[in-house]
């Protein structure tokens, strides 16, 4: 008597890999319907688990959403070399490969876009980690124009150098918005680099282009 084939077992998954699912599950869920408006029980059935399994790995829906800005983070620094923001010219650099990466992810984009704007209103929990990261950045921008100004020999003011990074920040984002209605009319990249070369110009009293050529 021939015994019946025995069925597949399916694999084990692991807790930490499970994790990354839930949290590319929601950035998913949060990218498409908003924090808001996107369920955690929207974000389990992606994974195949339930509502408290999701609750099991995070504990509440704030933690969850803390987690996928985390990953956003993880995900805009993971190929650079100590996996960190670089300095100087090759901020500028990091900062353009990374809105030709976005255009490829339109998922991450979304889910930032979606957060950042909602973060605004009253209460959200994403408020002061939105604050904060614009708060570094626009401190990592300015310190980088005043290298790129020292190594040319030009000396940027501080209120120069800090409006220069306040629009950079502000252009990048409102390129992604616009991109992200308009994917076919609005190039990503190239918008982006345009933008941030014209302001780099202005900041450094008429230098063109990004050193060495990005």
């Amino acid at each position: 008597m021939t015994n019946a084939p025995q069925p597949l077992r399916a694999r084990r998954v692991s807790r930490a890999e499970r994790r990354e699912e839930i949290i590319a599950a929601a950035a998913r869920v949060f990218g498409s319907k908003g924090y808001r408006a996107g369920s955690l029980t929207e974000v389990a059935e992606q994974v195949g688990i339930t509502h408290a399994g999701v609750l099991h790995h995070f504990g509440s829906k704030d933690k969850l959403l803390w987690e996928v800005l985390e990953y956003r983070d993880r995900v805009d620094v993971e190929h650079l070399e100590g996996q960190h923001i670089p300095g100087g010219a090759d901020l500028f650099r990091h900062l353009l490969r990374t809105a030709r990466l976005n255009a490829d992810r339109r998922g991450i984009v979304q889910a930032y876009t979606v957060m950042t704007g909602e973060s605004v209103t009253d209460g959200h929990p994403a408020a002061e980690r939105a604050r904060r990261r614009f708060e570094v950045l626009r401190g990592d921008i300015t310190a980088a124009i005043h290298a790129v100004g020292a190594d040319r020999g030009v000396t940027v003011t501080d209120t120069a150098a800090s409006l220069a990074a306040s629009a950079i920040i502000g252009v990048m984002d409102g390129l992604q918005t616009q991109w992200l209605l308009e994917p076919e009319v609005v190039d990503l990249p190239e918008a982006t680099t345009f933008a941030i070369e014209s302001i780099l110009a202005t900041a450094l009293g008429g230098v063109e282009h990004l050193p060495s050529g990005v």
